[in-house]
């Protein structure tokens, strides 16, 4: 009797060691989310000194956060600072210690499958990897007479994050509730609108 029951021990033994060689585990699925109305207002402007704490973004829980280092994209006015890099001496901007990177891809969200191959920009003294101002960035400003600031067409960002995965952005909207003709007498800013796909795999490249 005590022969037999060491015999099956052994074999459960033997079936769950093959088992565990099986490395064709699953990925975890992309995923797709929009974000509306993400406030990030600042103080200053209009000739007088900008200031004003930054809104932090997590790819990873999709949520605003006031983690000091759990965050991945922080949003003040039209400027957008990331967490990788160093202080470019902005005021009021927090401290960078992740290894958050971007790429500035020209396509669509759909036609962004993979993060290989791409330059990953930092932020840096005096130099925010998504560079502010009209046309030097993610949006231009119309001017007179509409003063509008519009996404720029045709510009998606690629972020590797602080847990060493990948996020393709398309911004949407600086105005509550992205209309599609905002109007700056009657829409509130800065609210940012946009859509982004998030692989949640370690290391995986692919949007696909």
């Amino acid at each position: 009797m005590t022969k037999n029951i060491l015999t099956v021990v052994f074999l459960a033994v033997a079936f769950a060691s093959c088992s565990n060689d099986d490395d064709s585990t699953p990925l975890d699925p992309v995923q797709a989310e929009t974000i509306s109305n993400l406030y990030a207002p600042q103080t200053g402007g209009q000739g007088q000194p900008v200031g004003g704490e930054f809104a932090k973004f997590d790819f990873e829980t999709g949520a605003i956060t006031t983690s000091e280092t759990d965050w991945d994209i922080a949003f003040r006015g039209s400027t957008i600072a990331i967490n990788g890099g160093v202080k470019t001496g902005t005021a009021d901007e927090p401290e960078r210690n992740g290894n958050v990177g971007v790429a500035e891809v020209t396509g669509t969200l759909a036609s962004v499958t993979t993060a290989d191959g791409l330059t990953f920009k930092q932020d840096a003294d005096a130099a925010f990897a998504i560079a502010t101002g009209s046309d030097n960035g993610w949006y231009n400003y119309a001017g007179s007479p509409t003063h509008l600031i519009t996404p720029i067409p045709g510009k998606v960002f690629v972020f590797r994050t602080t847990t060493g995965n990948y996020a393709k952005v398309e911004l949407i909207s600086y105005y509550e509730d992205a209309p599609a003709e905002p109007d700056i007498l009657t829409d509130a800013t800065p609210y940012y609108t946009f859509n982004y796909i998030y692989n949640p795999n370690e290391g995986e490249t692919s949007f696909e």
